[in-house]
């Protein structure tokens, strides 16, 4: 195991370790609205096993990773006059990932303001039977967010001496860094409604980026344009924009109630 301890692979693992909280990112806002269904003494023990079952797909994954990596081949093609694409698996899990991110949003944020005014008891009630469903979304989006985030860490990692066992130990170190930090964030999200239409509005961010990626691996061109690739600094930039907004709302609304 002393390939671990080199200067070039230190600095991957420092390197694909911070980018993979990054990507977590996605993964906290999303756990943080589906486990709020629970009742409140319920959702630590659904994000941790939602977390640890994630991090077992992940590793799963990695020693696919040729399986993963043939996935880019082409399934279909379709062209004609104002369309051509090349489908292929990674892009039929990302756009079907984005669908599904879309619906969820747009379901969530129906389901908030429709039923603003039911108690909380009827809410969790409803939710109390829905722990496994729950834990099936967190894995299934999970597996989305992993065909992006594994070949990242493929192509940083390529021709690195135990290159498998640095991407391991990064998703480890990765998947223990959102357990720490999914529980405080749940909890805040749920403490201010106004967060929580902001994370599912971010969800429909999300979703509308993999579709779109979906579309960039597909080659997708419309009447001669191709669709590009959206560079995930633009989304971290307005997920992060649109947080300083509302905590400045937040501290504005709580000096006016202490006047």
């Amino acid at each position: 195991m002393d390939f671990l301890f080199t200067p070039e692979a230190i600095s991957s693992l420092l390197t694909l370790t911070f980018l993979e909280i990054i990507l977590g990112i996605d993964n906290i806002v999303f756990i943080s609205i589906v486990v709020g269904k629970l009742p409140e003494e319920k959702r630590k023990g659904a994000t941790n096993i939602g977390l640890l079952l994630a991090l077992v797909l992940r590793i799963v994954l990695l020693f696919a990773i040729s399986w993963l990596i043939a996935m880019q081949s082409t399934l279909f093609e379709i062209s004609n006059s104002f369309m051509q694409v090349a489908v292929n698996g990674q892009s039929l899990i990302l756009f079907a990932g984005g669908l599904f991110l879309l619906y969820k949003s747009t379901k969530e944020i129906h389901e908030k303001i429709d039923h603003a005014g039911e108690k909380s008891e009827q809410v969790e009630n409803k939710a109390a039977n829905t722990m496994g469903k729950i834990l099936l979304q967190i894995i299934l989006i999970d597996a989305v967010f992993s065909v992006d985030s594994i070949l990242t860490a493929v192509g940083m990692t390529s021709g690195i001496d135990g290159a498998l066992w640095i991407m391991i130990t990064a998703v480890v170190i990765s998947i223990v860094a959102m357990m720490w930090f999914a529980h405080p964030v749940t909890r805040f999200v749920h403490k201010h409604p106004s967060l929580q239409i902001l994370a599912l509005s971010f969800l429909i961010l999300i979703g509308f980026m993999l579709i779109a990626e979906g579309a960039h691996l597909s080659h997708l061109e419309v009447f001669g344009a191709s669709v590009g690739a959206i560079p995930k600094g633009y989304l971290y930039f307005a997920i992060a924009f649109s947080l300083l907004v509302e905590f400045l709302n937040m501290r504005f609304r709580k000096r006016k109630a202490k006047l």
